[in-house]
């Protein structure tokens, strides 16, 4: 897997491991989703098992931190956009998150009722 940085190939280390991790793909750049502010790229979809029921997740970034301050402006306007689409169209098993550590996935699915 080609990777951005070091906190994708820990993230895809960690997918690895995990046995609830059903099957993930790091998205390409070309997987893009139209905001007013320019496309955005998705890094990552993801299925979970938790029981007997699977969930999908579309992760939008997995940056070593989240801090609005990291990321630039225009980035940010992007990543808030895909938030409120897929807010919009989220079911049960179709959700976005922002996370930086496998860790924060698993407490997003643990979350989910």
């Amino acid at each position: 897997m080609v990777s951005d940085s070091q906190g994708e190939r820990n993230f895809a280390h960690d997918l690895d491991e995990a046995n609830e991790v059903v099957v993930y793909a790091k998205l390409p750049r070309s997987f893009q989703i139209p905001t007013p502010v320019g496309n955005y790229a998705p890094d990552w979809a993801i299925a979970m098992q938790r029981g007997k029921v699977k969930h999908i997740f579309f992760i939008a970034e997995t940056k070593g931190s989240l801090q609005s301050m990291q990321l630039n402006a225009i980035e940010n306007a992007k990543i808030d956009c895909c938030a409120k689409l897929f807010k919009e169209i989220s079911t049960d098993n179709v959700r976005y998150h922002k996370v930086t550590t496998y860790q924060d996935l698993v407490d997003e699915m643990n979350a989910v009722r």
